[in-house]
C-alpha cells in the first residue's frame, strides 16, 4: 500500500536554515519515524529556494534595455522581467501576461520558475528563484535524512509546472536523488511479448505530482510530504535526465 503523508507543522522557513532537522522534527511529529525502506521525502522548490537564500529584493534589480522592453510586451514588472532573463537561455514566447522561456537547467516553463506567491513575510517587493543545482540540492538532502536512517530512501524536490496544450498545472521533480527519476524500459517486454520500443517513465514526476495532492498550490501550507510504501527500482539518476535537450525539441 502506497500513503501520502503531509508535514504540516514546518515553520517560515529562513536563509540558512538546518532544513534537514526541522524535516526530522516535522516527520517526528507526524509519527513519521523511523524512515523506512522505500520512503520518499518530497519537497516543495520554494523551502529549498529559501533556505538557499535565494530571496532577491526588486528595489536591488536594475532592468535592462532589453527587460524594459519585454516588459512593455508582456506587461509585467521590468524589474521581473531582468529576473527572468538573468535565469534564462531563452525566450519561447511573450504575449501580453504570459512570458514562457527556456530555464538555464533547460526546463521550459514560465518567468524562469520565479515566484512571487507564498514567500513569507517581508513584503511585495521580492521574487524567489529556483535553487541553482537542484539535483545536488537534493543529494545533500538525501545524505543529511540519511544520517539518521539505515534505510533506503530518497529525495524528491518538487515544482508546478503547466504542460503544453494541457490546462492546469501538475507536480514536477527538477530535483531528485537516490532513485532512477526518469526509468528506461526500453527493451523490456509488454505482456504480449512484444518489445517496448519508446517507453520511458518519468518516476520523479510521479511521485511530485502524487504529493502535491496533499502539498496543494495555494493556501495549505504544506511544504513537505513523505510517500511511504513505493518499491523504488535500482540505479539512480538526477531530475536533470527528464530535461528533453534542445535538440530534440519537437515542438518548434
Amino acid at each position: 500500500m502506497i500513503s501520502i503523508h503531509p508535514l504540516y507543522d514546518l515553520p517560515e522557513i529562513a536563509a540558512g536554515d538546518d532544513l534537514a532537522a526541522l524535516l526530522r522534527t516535522s516527520l517526528c511529529s507526524a509519527g513519521l519515524l523511523p524512515l523506512q525502506t522505500g520512503d520518499v521525502l518530497v519537497v516543495t522548490q520554494k523551502i529549498l529556494s529559501k533556505m538557499e537564500g535565494r530571496m532577491v529584493d526588486l528595489a536591488t534589480v536594475v532592468p535592462s534595455p532589453e527587460a524594459i522592453e519585454l516588459a512593455e510586451q508582456t506587461r509585467k514588472d521590468p524589474r521581473l522581467i531582468e529576473l527572468v532573463l538573468q535565469e534564462s537561455t531563452a525566450i519561447v514566447r511573450a504575449v501580453p501576461n504570459i512570458l514562457i522561456t527556456r530555464h538555464r537547467l533547460g526546463h521550459v516553463m514560465a518567468n524562469s520558475g520565479i515566484d512571487r506567491s507564498n514567500i513569507g513575510p517581508g513584503g511585495t517587493e521580492r521574487a524567489l528563484l529556483l535553487p541553482i543545482d537542484p539535483d545536488r540540492s537534493a543529494r545533500r538532502l538525501l545524505e543529511a535524512m540519511s544520517s539518521h536512517s539505515d534505510s533506503r530512501m530518497a529525495v524528491v524536490i518538487s515544482d508546478s509546472f503547466g504542460r503544453p496544450w494541457r490546462h492546469g498545472v501538475v507536480g514536477v521533480a527538477i530535483g531528485a536523488a537516490g532513485l532512477p527519476a526518469l526509468v528506461d524500459r526500453r527493451g523490456d517486454q509488454d505482456r504480449d511479448g512484444r518489445q517496448l520500443e519508446v517507453t520511458q517513465i518519468a518516476l520523479a514526476d510521479q511521485i511530485a505530482t502524487a504529493a502535491a495532492l496533499v502539498t496543494g498550490e495555494g493556501a495549505e501550507s504544506v511544504p513537505a510530504a513523505l510517500i511511504r510504501g513505493l518499491n523504488l527500482p535500482e540505479g539512480e539518476n538526477g531530475a536533470g535526465a527528464i530535461v528533453r535537450p534542445v535538440d530534440e525539441d519537437l515542438f518548434q
